[in-house]
């Protein structure tokens, strides 16, 4: 059994102080790399948090679905997804938001903090960011698991279909969409 880490201090004996780049490539607005790694980011994860808890959701489109206003705003368009309405509930209780943009192939991320409000934008909602910090990540994890390489590609086989999965774990009852029904179904729905 390890011992437990209840503070900073306890925390920061086990690793050094961070380099004076990794500080100092923290910038309070948007400069030009960081503004074209989002105009050919087609994916990114917002995290958010509210009176229910954490969430980590994923969101995705052509590379520039997310508009750069100018160097402190962002635009986020909604998109058809399950309803749940996880990251936009909490937006409304809970103005702190957390990107992580990722470009297909490239090892680099590009980490934006700050704030959100949700504002209307015909026919759905956008989520408009005002940045307060911005910074590429360096490349190590992405690096450690290979994501973008041939080799760790896996056959969708490899799991059950959606569709059973959410059976299995839901306990409800019916015919299950199989995987080719449930792809049909999502293209019509982007």
């Amino acid at each position: 059994m390890s011992d437990s880490i209840d503070s900073l201090d306890d925390l920061r004996r086990l690793y050094p102080q961070p380099s004076e780049r990794a500080v100092r490539k923290q910038l309070s607005r948007l400069d030009r790399h960081c503004r074209r790694f989002i105009e050919l980011a087609p994916f990114l994860v917002i995290a958010s948090a509210g009176a229910d808890g954490l969430d980590a959701s994923p969101r995705g489109g052509e590379p520039g679905f997310v508009r750069v206003v100018d160097d402190v705003t962002l635009h986020i368009p909604d998109a058809a997804g399950n309803n749940r309405l996880d990251t936009l509930e909490n937006l409304v209780t809970d103005g702190r938001i957390g990107l992580l943009f990722l470009i297909p192939g490239v090892d680099e991320t590009l980490r934006v903090n700050g704030t959100a409000r949700l504002t209307i934008a015909a026919p759905r909602v956008r989520i408009e960011v005002t940045v307060a910090e911005a910074y590429l990540q360096c490349a190590k994890s992405l690096m450690r698991s290979r994501l973008w390489s041939d080799e760790s590609r896996r056959e969708r086989s490899v799991l059950p279909t959606l569709g059973e999965m959410l059976k299995d774990q839901t306990g409800m009852e019916g015919r299950v969409e199989s995987q080719e029904e449930m792809v049909a179904r999502y293209k019509r729905d982007l």
